[in-house]
């Protein structure tokens, strides 16, 4: 059975509790939306032209793609907030046949926005349909079976679909062809997960010193969704253990506890580079050797471990294989660093 991380960027799909917690704590806004200035600008500029027009037209199809925990979900919702629309949300692997992917369509209305989650995962059968829909707004569907079967193509209101996906390449071409608008969200920086956790602080009623804050944004993997969860954390402490402030004493303790050291790493991130080390050295590793040592799956281990071992520098791509960086050593070779 999967052990719970902390660091975990993905949502558990058990935790019916944290679901809710995330939700409450979301932006609805481009002015509440901490960090991503790119993507945001660009946004307001697609939002704002397509207001002007007042032609009835909608917004371009948008894709949203990178690393889990970013906020691509929550941007979905800011984008129709902004639009005045409703939101829609389904998921790639909720929709296996063609005909729920219609159902879902027919119960659209113009201007609304569909936001399909984890989009990569969408049947091939599905896709084919997904096509007509975005680009010509029409939906082909097979009546009976057999030599009596026909094809009907019904009018679909004008809508816009916002997909989201962590893996662009596993997209199929003329499935990523048809967004108009496709932006990658980026590893924020470390006083953006700072002002969201002081904002996360605010809605939930907890005082937090300056001095616990930017401990706790150091060590949030600089993902939001990260450092909201470590704070609830250290919020629990703080009340169990204190009085209900969280300072860095009190962070510091709760961060021990939970074993996050001062890059943010857990204990299954530094028993794969020691694992890697101690077996390999500085000699290439395949992604699927990797996962035979750790006991987990090869998509666990480029999907939720990597990025952010690459981005720190602890981790090495080669063409033959990953390797541990000399970074990545001394931070396992330093007890100091650790705790």
């Amino acid at each position: 059975m999967a052990i719970e991380r902390l660091v975990e960027p993905t949502l558990a799909e058990s935790n019916a509790e944290e679901e809710r917690m995330e939700v409450s704590l979301r932006p609805t806004a481009f002015g509440e939306y901490i960090g991503q200035e790119h993507l945001k600008n660009n946004m307001k500029l697609a939002i704002d032209a397509v207001k002007k027009r007042a032609d009835g037209s909608t917004l371009d199809h948008v894709l949203l793609y990178g690393p889990p925990g970013l906020g691509k979900t929550t941007m979905a919702g800011v984008i129709a907030h902004e639009l005045g629309a409703s939101l829609r949300v389904t998921s790639g692997p909720a929709i296996e046949r063609a005909g729920d992917l219609a159902s879902i369509l027919t119960n659209l209305k113009d201007g609304d926005v569909l936001f399909i989650d984890e989009i990569h995962r969408l049947r091939r059968a599905v896709e084919e349909v997904l096509y007509s829909a975005m680009e010509d707004y029409k939906l082909d569907i097979v009546i009976g079976k057999g030599p009596a079967a026909r094809s009907v193509r019904l009018d679909l209101p004008h809508f816009t679909v916002i997909g989201a996906t962590t893996r662009t390449g596993s997209l199929a071409g003329p499935l990523r062809d048809r967004f108009g608008i496709i932006h990658r969200l980026e590893y924020y920086k470390e006083p953006e997960i700072e002002q969201i956790i002081a904002r996360t602080a605010g809605i939930l009623s907890t005082e937090i010193e300056p001095e616990a804050l930017k401990l706790l944004a150091t060590r949030s993997r600089l993902t939001p969704r990260i450092a909201n969860r470590l704070f609830k954390r250290v919020r629990d402490y703080a009340d169990v253990n204190g009085d209900g402030i969280v300072d860095v004493k009190i962070a510091r303790a709760a961060l021990s506890m939970m074993e996050i050291d001062y890059l943010g790493l857990d204990p299954a991130d530094r028993n794969m580079l020691r694992l890697m080390w101690e077996n390999y050295g500085d000699r290439p590793v395949g992604l699927t050797t990797i996962a035979a040592l750790t006991g987990d799956e090869a998509t666990t281990i480029e999907d939720f471990y990597e990025p952010y071992l690459l981005q720190l520098g602890l981790l090495a791509r080669t063409p033959k294989g990953r390797v541990v960086t000399e970074k990545g050593r001394k931070h396992l070779q330093n007890p100091e660093n650790v705790l």
